[in-house]
């Protein structure tokens, strides 16, 4: 008989980590349908070792000693201000707490709502879907490894006992005084011998820590960090993450984005729009308008400058009045408003081409009877994208009928993580391949590389993955993906979503045109595997607007000139 012989087999470190993505999302799946869990205890333990396996590239140094500074201020921009504080941190469905006297606090890099409940618990609402839920616990999971780092920094013995450095910060933190500069440089000394962290490093984020109330929050943010993580240990008081009964019955079931497109499908209606060719582009809540009403809302300014500097000055926040200006000539041309009540966070503009005004464009449309109807929907979070498209290309329900809109098209722009290039690259998807799973999308993309003629900008075509979440990818996995068969040329977060709803509203469901025309365009945010950081990064600054707007204005003009 012959014998096989069985090899050794040592897996890559991209393996290891696309295998430490799965077991994340099966944790905390199940930890979700538990109910309840403690991250630092037991129950949390897979999910810490197999974000510790993981490593990724926005969390820095998460496996060092240091404390991780980056990392930190990335996750804090996400999560409630004084959440740190809590022992109990409880997320919710929407279920009547803006109805509440709690003050409602909104994280400045996270649109999503969250109430200080009393000093030990935070409520935060979770109204966009499972990835809202993914991307909450890997920062939370972060946050308090970061934290059991300060505390085995500081305690000394068994009791609980501290070293001077703590009890220095900890005197400076619960003393009610304002502070010198002095005494702040004094507790910033302290605060660094905490953290394995020098002076200079700790000089160089402080102030992107500070808050309008607190201008000291970094020295508060590791106080309360350590004290928390130090009664952990000591005290066995662990931080508890429950998830509340309605939203574990809720979540998947599309409350909100029902809600949220069946209030669009009302204004169609109202403004005698549904029956119209409809366009939907998701976009920012800017290009669009600018596009087509900034060069008759600034038109002594478009007259000095080229059209990308107007668009760039339009898009600084010191400009407020000329925003304003054009806003104010696109709701007279006929553009309609809906800020969203639905929960979802999601804003959108329509735009009915009957009534705007051409003749300071490049754009044409000769037919009103028949004008485009373009719905702009501001950007979904992950998995909200499968959910809020899913529901608005349903037919509409009415007492007398179901009405089929009348969908000619469907543009997804944004900003993406390139892998080849650098940032403010234009990348052309033609497939979308789901991470993690065997599913993949491909597509016919109306848009094409010879649509954008640029000198200055490269434009990349081929495979973009949609991630499970943009804070856990290292290098060695994004390495993988671009030099696999794949052709991959980016990484984004929704594609994959968009696209599975699409197919099924058009060929599975019926209830589109078969032939709907997709549009796919991605501006780079950065290149993780030249800078080490991910799609997660902060704004473009000036490099995103011309991507932005050659994107629009390629996507405008297809509209159009279908008519």
């Amino acid at each position: 008989m012959k014998r096989t012989q069985t090899k050794n087999i040592i897996r890559t470190r991209a393996q290891e980590s696309s295998h430490a993505i799965e077991r994340l999302y099966l944790t905390m799946r199940h930890l979700f349908n538990r109910g309840f869990y403690k991250p630092m205890g037991v129950s949390g333990e897979t999910l810490r070792q197999a974000l510790l396996q993981l490593r990724p590239e926005i969390y820095g140094s998460i496996a060092g000693d240091k404390t991780e500074l980056e990392g930190l201020l990335y996750v804090v921009d996400r999560l409630p201000v004084g959440i740190e504080e809590c022992l109990l941190i409880n997320l919710t469905s929407a279920e009547g707490f803006g109805n509440s006297h709690f003050e409602v606090i909104v994280p400045s890099k996270r649109r999503r709502n969250c109430y200080r409940i009393d000093f030990e618990q935070m409520n935060i609402e979770i109204t966009r879907g499972r990835s809202e839920i993914y991307d909450i616990l890997t920062h939370l999971t972060f946050m308090f490894i970061e934290s059991h780092k300060i505390a085995k920094r500081v305690v000394i013995d068994d009791k609980g006992a501290t070293t001077r450095d703590w009890i220095k910060l900890e005197t400076a933190v619960l003393s009610k005084k304002k502070r010198t500069q002095k005494e702040r440089e004094l507790a910033i000394t302290h605060t660094g011998n905490i953290l394995g962290r020098t002076f200079e490093e700790i000089l160089e984020v402080y102030d992107q820590f500070s808050t309008p109330k607190q201008p000291d929050h970094f020295l508060h943010l590791i106080y309360w960090l350590g004290k928390r993580a130090i009664e952990e240990i000591v005290e066995n008081s662990k931080r508890t993450i429950n998830f509340s009964p309605v939203l574990r019955e809720r979540l998947g079931h599309h409350i909100h984005g029902e809600a949220w497109a069946n209030t669009i499908k009302e204004t169609l209606q109202k403004q005698q729009l549904i029956n119209r060719p409809i366009h939907i582009i998701s976009a920012n809540l800017h290009s669009v308008m600018n596009t087509l009403h900034a060069s008759k809302a600034l038109k002594s300014l478009c007259k000095k400058h080229d059209v990308f500097t107007v668009y760039e000055l339009l898009s600084k926040e010191e400009n407020q009045a000329l925003r304003n200006k054009t806003k104010q000539v696109a709701l007279q041309e006929g553009m309609i408003f809906i800020e969203d009540t639905s929960g979802t966070n999601i804003d959108v503009q329509i735009f009915d081409a009957s009534k705007v005004d051409f003749s300071n464009t490049t754009f044409d449309c000769k037919s009103k009877k028949d004008a485009p109807v373009i719905i702009v929907m501001d950007y979904a979070f992950g998995e909200q994208a499968y959910e809020t498209i899913d529901e608005l290309l349903k037919p509409f329900k009415t007492a007398e009928k179901n009405i089929h809109l009348n969908v000619d098209s469907i543009s997804i722009m944004g900003k993406a993580g390139i892998l080849e290039g650098s940032k403010g690259d234009i990348m052309i998807p033609s497939a979308h391949i789901f991470e993690g799973t065997a599913d993949n999308y491909p597509f016919k993309n109306e848009l094409t590389l010879e649509d954008f003629d640029t000198k200055d900008l490269q434009v990349f075509e081929g495979t973009m993955v949609t991630v499970l979440g943009t804070s856990l990818q290292n290098r060695d996995l994004l390495k993988f993906f671009h030099d696999s068969t794949w052709n991959v040329i980016g990484l984004e977060m929704e594609g994959a979503h968009y696209q599975k709803a699409i197919q099924a509203a058009s060929k599975v469901r019926h209830s589109i045109n078969p032939n709907v025309k997709v549009r796919y365009a991605y501006y780079a945010s950065d290149n993780p595997l030249e800078t080490g950081s991910t799609l997660a990064s902060g704004g473009l600054g000036s490099s995103g607007v011309k991507p932005t707007y050659l994107i629009t204005k390629q996507i405008l003009q297809q509209i159009f000139n279908t008519i």
